[in-house]
């Protein structure tokens, strides 16, 4: 009997995209686009492109490994797992799963919100097949590890995203399946919960159950998996060891200091606030190429919107990580003295850092927005940007950078007794 859990060959994925054919991921995105630019009937479809969001992709991942799989924004990644899960169909190639297969792609995926959560476990069992017997045998374990014992008798559309993506994961690595498909959705959970499902993941894998897991977390992917894939514009660059994966990644990324946002289809949110770029600028607002250490730098978010911003809270964030993955520090619009009130529908907002922390070295952002405590938009790896040197301190001299990725502002004095 064969030992491969997962066979993937010439998988190919077509989408024609263009001025009068718009891609829409959700019904929310259909309806607003019918309200949007609306090009005449006759007017020639000179910008339709065919985009290949995968391309004669093959590999095998056999019984009992864990697989990540990496690469930009775009890349293909979330595309491969949504064919595996069944929920899209390929252009062209087929896929051959041995075992019964849990898919953790999007948060509450599955999930039927009138339902409470007691009865979307059971629902969730019985869509992987199981008996009930089965999972009255992982129920009370279920509940235990998505910490939701309080609210498991309340309808999951009255649940928080943490509390959505708590019990999804619970659902999807207790159900016993012999294959798991996790996308980057347990970055919505909190440090201590990322932990706990990394843990669970090594557990599945360690009972011999297949795991396929994409995320931005490059140190969690290295932690976790033996090897890694990289795509690259809808193909494989290298499926190898994770770190030679990793290394080979970090090379193909060019740092970019503006970037368009708006066709990026790999983003999570409600869609009421959408990203349409980013860039950064000096002071006076105009390009300043690449940020400096300990120079005032100003990040210009480009937005618009599909609901009324002045009658929420709206907040905007943009968070700055290592090239593994690891945060060094968030900037929250609602850490200051930010108000929604004067936001249009399309515009942009400004976060001004007046002293940059970072030393010399590349480093990757995470755009996010929620509207009254629901995730609007948020893009990961927006930006890639290299740092220059500065003299942060005043002194001309900078630290090490293996010393640690944050500048302080700090000041030494003798104590007078």
């Amino acid at each position: 009997m064969s030992d491969v859990a997962i066979r993937v060959e010439n998988l190919s994925k077509h989408y024609r995209i263009g001025a009068t054919q718009d891609r829409h991921d959700t019904l929310r995105d259909a309806v607003t686009g019918l309200f949007r630019r609306r090009p005449s009937s006759s007017a020639p479809r000179t910008s339709d492109t065919d985009l290949w969001a995968l391309k004669n992709v093959s590999f095998e991942v056999k019984q009992g490994e864990v697989v990540g799989i990496i690469g930009r924004n775009g890349a293909g990644k979330s595309t491969l797992l949504k064919i595996l899960s069944r929920i899209t169909e390929p252009t062209s190639g087929r896929v051959a799963l041995h075992g019964r297969v849990a898919s953790l792609l999007e948060v509450g995926t599955g999930f039927h919100p009138e339902l409470t959560g007691r009865e979307n476990i059971f629902l969730n069992g019985a869509i992987l097949g199981m008996k009930r017997a089965e999972i009255d045998r992982q129920f009370d374990e279920i509940v235990a590890f998505a910490e939701i014992e309080k609210f498991l008798d309340t309808p999951v559309k009255r649940y928080s995203s943490g509390m959505y993506v708590r019990l999804a994961f619970a659902v999807a690595a207790h159900l016993e399946p012999e294959i798991l498909l996790v996308d980057e959705v347990l970055a919505v959970g909190d440090a201590a919960f990322q932990k706990k499902c990394l843990g669970k993941m090594g557990d599945v894998a360690k009972n011999g159950r297949t795991v396929l897991f994409v995320s931005h977390n490059l140190a969690a992917v290295v932690h976790l998996c033996s090897q890694s894939i990289l795509l690259n514009n809808g193909t494989i660059s290298r499926f190898a060891d994770s770190q030679e994966v990793l290394d080979l990644y970090a090379a193909y990324l060019e740092p970019v200091h503006e970037t368009i946002l708006e066709s990026i289809s790999e983003r999570e949110g409600s869609g009421d606030v959408r990203f349409l770029g980013i860039r950064i600028a000096n002071d006076s607002g105009n390009g300043a190429g690449q940020p400096h250490s300990g120079q005032s730098v100003n990040f210009i978010v480009d937005y618009e919107a599909h609901c009324k911003l002045h009658s929420g809270k709206v907040v905007f964030s943009i968070g700055f990580y290592n090239m593994v993955g690891q945060p060094l520090f968030l900037c929250r619009s609602d850490f200051g003295h930010f108000t929604s009130q004067n936001l249009s529908s399309v515009g942009s907002v400004v976060c001004r850092i007046p002293k940059f922390p970072l030393p010399p070295g590349r480093f990757r952002m995470n755009l996010h927005c929620e509207v009254n405590g629901v995730v609007a938009d948020w893009v990961r790896d927006s930006l890639y940007v290299d740092v220059g040197d500065g003299d942060f301190y005043g002194t001309g001299r900078l630290p090490s950078r293996q010393r640690g990725d944050i500048l302080v502002d700090h000041e030494w004095f003798t104590q007078i007794s």
